[in-house]
């Protein structure tokens, strides 16, 4: 049996770790699936003495886009951005700005009455004020 040198080729072995790095991630990092991205909008939640008050940024977004329920204590929304799509054929450079479904559950840190939150959307804010419960923080209990 004859046993020679092998021939080191650098190219080669950077091809081979380039191969098991590809591995490597398709294993611990799932491709994307080809449906749509969902993002969650940035809020800001804050309570008054009366009301729990939530902010939810969706600028692009259509009033009639926007929908809002209350449940559990928590407020669900979910918006939609369709993008303007135009037939006249231009030189696209970059394309940043963002299209399709915002959603975002909202845990609300008081009990609320659902039923009488109200929302106001403007420049691109969602405002939506809910009731609290009235819950007594004190009572004089007599002693028998």
């Amino acid at each position: 049996m004859r046993r020679g040198l092998a021939v080191w080729t650098p190219f080669a072995e950077l091809e081979r770790l380039r191969r098991e790095f590809d591995k490597l991630f398709e294993e611990f990092i799932p491709a994307r699936a080809e449906k749509e991205e969902i993002l969650a909008p940035p809020v800001d939640v804050y309570e008054t003495d009366s009301e729990v008050v939530v902010k939810a940024e969706l600028p692009g977004v259509k009033k009639e886009d926007i929908d809002v329920t209350i449940k559990e204590n928590a407020v669900h929304i979910k918006a939609e951005k369709k993008e303007e799509k135009e037939e006249k054929t231009e030189n696209v450079y970059r394309v940043e700005r963002f299209y399709g479904t915002v959603e975002r559950i909202v845990p609300l840190p008081t009990e609320v009455k659902s039923e009488e939150a109200k929302a106001e959307y403007k420049d691109g804010v969602l405002e939506i004020r809910i009731p609290k419960v009235k819950v007594t923080k004190e009572a004089k209990v007599q002693v028998s």
